[in-house]
């Protein structure tokens, strides 16, 4: 079953509108959707590596974007939405402590977090809702999105065949990382910060 999911990945990949369907689950990642884009991203940038940077660009702009639309549920609309965002994933006491840290290290948190597993739209919610400012808000998450995208494009790029190879010879060992990279970020929001 896991192989025909993969394929049908792949397939998908290579469609005329996937690039179309990445930006909208980054966009809706960064503010709302649970899966990160990377899953559209790697398999992609696999099914045609000569478009691996346009695909990375697109992913870092519309990651931004919906991180503006997060910032925006934090900051106007905390009390509803981003609450019931925040305990649909059990974070309430993590980002309180995650909030609150933002007076002093709102910058490092932005950058670094974004380049985690970590789920970014905990970011651009805790932001809003902390009134961090805007502007330092969005060239933060330019840098960390675009970093995090474009290293995963250009190693892909460089090495994709070997790593889809590997992909593909070990599918279910890569899941199950993914998914516990994907919980660990959940995890760790919920319980370190």
């Amino acid at each position: 079953m896991l192989r025909r999911l993969y394929d049908w990945v792949i397939r998908l990949a290579g469609h005329p509108k996937a690039i179309v369907a990445m930006g909208a689950v980054a966009f809706a990642e960064s503010s709302f959707f649970p899966i990160p884009p990377d899953v559209m991203l790697i398999p992609m940038v696999l099914a045609n590596r000569t478009k691996a940077f346009r695909i990375a660009l697109v992913c870092t702009v519309c990651s931004v974007l919906g991180g503006l639309l997060g910032y925006a549920i934090g900051f106007y609309f905390f009390e509803t939405i981003g609450a019931w965002l925040v305990k649909t994933y059990g974070l309430q006491d993590g980002l309180e402590k995650f909030r609150a840290g933002f007076a002093e290290w709102g910058t490092w948190i932005i950058l670094i977090k974004g380049l985690t597993p970590i789920p970014y739209k905990l970011v651009t919610i805790a932001s809003g809702a902390a009134h961090f400012d805007l502007v330092t808000f969005v060239w933060a998450s330019v840098v960390t999105r675009g970093l995090r995208f474009f290293i995963v494009a250009a190693l892909l790029w460089k090495f994709g065949e070997p790593i889809r190879s590997f992909i593909e010879e070990r599918l279910t060992l890569v899941t199950w990382l993914f998914l516990v990279a994907l919980v660990g970020g959940f995890v760790a929001f919920r319980y370190l910060f």
